[in-house]
Formats: C-alpha cells, structure tokens, sequence
C-alpha cells in the first residue's frame, strides 16, 4: 500500500547550506543521507503538492548549529528564529499547513537538539511528525505521532563494506564497549567494568594497538549504553558487526519499533542492573544467543544505508514508520 500510494511534497524554499542539505560523515550522517535521497527521490516524492500526503519541512538542525550557533555566546535562539521563520514562510504561501495545522508535516533530525529546535513552534511540536535519533519520551517525544530513527554514525561518508562479523567459535569477548565518559549511564558502566575483567571488556580510551571494529566483531554482545541523549550510534554498529546489542538506556524508544521486537535480537538490562551485567549474559543459555544472534543478521538489512535506496533498508524503513504515523491523521 505505502510503496503504491504514499506521495512526499518537500517544499522547495530554504537555500543550502541550512536548508534541503545535512552531514553525511558524521554521527548526524542520516540526517544528510535521508535529506539526499529524498531530493532525488523519484517514488516517492511528488512535485505536485495537492497529490501529496505528506510534507516535507527540508530545514536541517545541524546545519543550523554549525553555521549559526556561536559556541561562546551559546544563544539557541538562532533556531527559533530560523525554524519559526521558515513555518511562517511555507504557512502564508502555501495552504497545507494551516488545513491541518501542520498535523501532515514532518521533520527529520539526528542532532541531539532536534527536539529543541521543534518546541520554539508549537504547531510542528506537538502537531507535526518529528522523525528523530533523540527519541526520549522524557522529552517529549510522542511514539503515537513521532518516529525514532536510527543514529548511524559513516565516519567516512562511506556505506559499502560495513557490515559483517566473525563466526561464534572466534567470539571469544563475552561483552564490550568503549566510549568517553559523558551521561550518568556510562558513568555507571565505566565505574563497574572499565578495565576489570577479560571478558566484560569495557574502556574509556582504546589501548593502543586495539581495533575498535575487530573488538566488537570479536564480541558475542555489545554494551550500547545512552550517554547524555538517549540514542547512540553503537547500536547501529553492533548489529553491523553482528554482535547482539546489550541495550542500557531511560525513555528511549527504538527506532522501527512498530515493526521489529527488539527482544528477539537484543538484550535490555536496566540502570540498576549493570553490577550484574556479566551474570545475566553468563545466564544467556547458548541456544538463545544463537537465536538472537541470527535475528541480528536478518535485521541487519533495516540499518543499511544504500544509494538507489532498496526495500526494507534504512531509508524505506524511515519512511515507512513516517507513513504509519500518517495514517493517524484526518485531513
């Protein structure tokens, strides 16, 4: 039915590098990949707004804090003004907007302050779909009418040869993570394990001679503890290498999740439980993990960015739960 039906209307006002533009070598990569491939999208994108169900509101949160935002003075209101002016805009020239009250607009942000840069318009806040990594339900985020995307982080901007692992005989890790200290989370983590056992192997900072990717290939589990925000890009990374995420996080909700049970893949533990971390993946019986790890690699696909864009990968997924949530609104 999406694939038949679906029509996606992006507004053509806003010039680069602010607008219908965003990163794509970086942690904020999907942002600028998604932004790319829909511009030159030719299924679902219309040029036709009255044939559109939806539409497009190309401004890019990244672009906006890298360009406008000065770290001293650190005043977020450039994004007020630059979100606010362009609803204003696309509001007074065009009709859509104000027929719904933005209810069948959307917006698409990786950077940790896409929910901020919503809430200076209340309209796209609470009205509009926000396709967002920062999906915290703490903050707003409402599963009902927003999308949790995946943070995927192509250092390089490159997609191919990303994705693959060792088989289970050469796991020989039972659990790692490395990663800086930042969030209460990892501070939990890092107090518990950094540096403490051979086979719940956690670092801060990588010794040297230690290949990030070879560790988690070499890993039956993966720790994705949240840092500051609630997404991170190590989830995305353990199910390319294969390694079954152990996810640590609050109020997250993750990404595709009207679709995939994330039980049948990954492993949750609570804040509370991270003392116990290697009892309860000890406590794993084989056969699960195995059930587990096979289910990583057969949804791996949904995490993949690729350019044409393919079924079931991350680009129609994205769209996809941006067409779910759709469907929830009369117009």
């Amino acid at each position: 039915m999406m694939e038949k039906l679906f029509k996606i209307f992006i507004y053509k006002e806003g010039e680069a590098p602010l607008f219908h533009n965003g990163p794509c070598k970086s942690i904020y990569s999907i942002e600028g990949v998604f932004f790319s491939l829909m511009e030159r999208d030719t299924h679902f994108r219309t040029l036709d707004p009255d044939q559109a169900h939806i539409y497009f509101l190309p401004f890019s949160v990244v672009m906006i804090i890298h360009h406008l935002f000065d770290p001293i003075v650190r005043d977020k209101n450039v994004m007020k003004h630059v979100v606010g002016d362009y609803v204003k805009v696309i509001s007074q020239k065009y009709r859509y907007w104000n027929r719904s009250l933005g209810a069948d607009h959307f917006m698409l942000s990786c950077h940790d302050w896409g929910p901020r840069a919503t809430r200076y318009v209340p309209q796209l806040y609470y009205n509009s779909i926000r396709a967002l990594c920062n999906a915290n339900t703490s903050e707003h985020f409402n599963p009902r009418k927003d999308a949790s995307i995946p943070e995927i982080n192509l250092i390089t901007g490159e997609t191919k040869g990303l994705t693959g692992g060792l088989p289970l005989s050469k796991r020989t890790i039972l659990a790692f993570f490395a990663g800086r200290l930042h969030g209460r989370i990892r501070l939990a983590l890092l107090h518990h394990w950094k540096e403490k056992d051979e086979l719940v192997q956690v670092y801060e900072t990588l010794p040297e001679g230690l290949s990030y990717p070879d560790l988690m290939k070499k890993s039956k589990y993966c720790i994705c503890p949240s840092g500051h925000e609630v997404a991170s890009p190590r989830i995305v990374e353990a199910i390319y290498a294969e390694c079954v995420p152990v996810l640590i996080s609050q109020h997250y909700v993750l990404p595709f999740s009207d679709v995939l049970d994330w039980g049948s893949f990954s492993v949750q533990v609570s804040v509370d439980e991270i003392p116990n971390l290697k009892k309860i993946l000890l406590g794993i019986p084989q056969d699960r993990y195995i059930n587990m790890q096979e289910r990583v690699k057969l949804v791996q696909r949904h995490f993949v960015v690729n350019n044409p864009p393919k079924r079931f990968y991350v680009f129609h997924m994205i769209i996809h739960s941006i067409w779910l949530r759709r469907l929830n609104v009369a117009v």
